[in-house]
């Protein structure tokens, strides 16, 4: 049996000695795992899926997220004329979904979307169709967004998930390096590794934050008896409004040192090279 090699970060390879767990059948199940569905997602860009199909490389896709692969950014390549689905489609349909998890991202880390989809427009033909025929079969992924759904399959692997969400999507098309998206959202300062930490306490955040945001809708229901459903309807709404505010807080102080240094990296350089430079 062929032997391939798993190099660990020091204190993690400690830590699984001392754990005693079974490397090697977990790497297998891991390898396993990711070689199945990077196989579907090469076989997607191949033969298109309807989102009512999820099967094969949309069966761990989200609807959420197969809303955005297979349905919006559809949409968003026959507005365009394309021949096929690129990154930059990927990234409007994540954008038009506008309520994924990616989207909290990035607003945590002072990306406004709506500047994503001004620069991204820069990119995208100014003179489209007039109109597309909506009996058209779906569309063909292109070369890079193919790459990049590996990339967010890889992404989704790689931090243990068994699914595959807009984040993860986002982190794919952060890492992939020569589509549009990519382009965009690293321009504006989403830098992989940067983005991966702000996702993962996403993420952190997000489950705890639910949590309290399901105590607060069993206790507006409650309420609702008591004061009325306009009063429960806006204390749900507050409560929605404050778990998204404190969920952007955890992703900014987890970004804090990153920012730090970057600070005292510029300040180095100014004092190198002259505030001029």
């Amino acid at each position: 049996m062929p032997k391939i090699n798993v190099y660990l970060p020091d204190d993690l390879a400690e830590a699984v000695k001392a754990a005693g767990v079974p490397v090697s059948a977990i790497c297998q199940r891991a390898l396993e795992q990711a070689v199945r569905r990077v196989t579907a997602i090469r076989e997607m860009a191949l033969i298109p899926q309807d989102v009512d199909q999820p099967s094969g490389a949309l069966a761990h896709l989200t609807p959420r997220t197969r809303v955005v692969v297979v349905k919006l950014a559809q949409e968003a390549a026959k507005a365009d004329g394309a021949a096929s689905v690129g990154t930059e489609h990927l990234l409007a349909g994540m954008l038009n979904e506008g309520s994924n998890l990616a989207l909290h991202v990035l607003r945590a880390m002072d990306i406004d979307p709506e500047q994503v989809g001004r620069d991204l427009s820069r990119h995208r033909p100014a003179q489209r169709p007039e109109s597309t025929p909506d009996g058209d079969p779906p569309m063909a992924l292109g070369t890079e967004a193919a790459n990049a759904l590996e990339f967010t399959v890889t992404e989704a692997t790689s931090l243990g998930h068994n699914y595959v969400g807009c984040e993860h999507l986002l982190l794919g098309l952060v890492a992939e390096p020569d589509g549009v998206a990519g382009q965009v959202l690293r321009g504006l300062g989403a830098e992989p590794r940067l983005t991966r930490r702000a996702v993962v306490a996403a993420l952190a955040g997000y489950v705890h934050l639910r949590g309290e945001a399901q105590q607060g809708a069993a206790a507006a229901q409650a309420g609702e008896t008591q004061q009325g459903a306009p009063a429960a309807q806006a204390g749900q709404a507050a409560g929605e409004s404050a778990v998204q505010a404190r969920l952007a807080a955890a992703i900014r102080q987890e970004l804090q040192p990153f920012v730090h240094r970057l600070e005292r990296l510029e300040e180095r350089l100014e004092e190198r090279l002259g505030p001029d430079t």
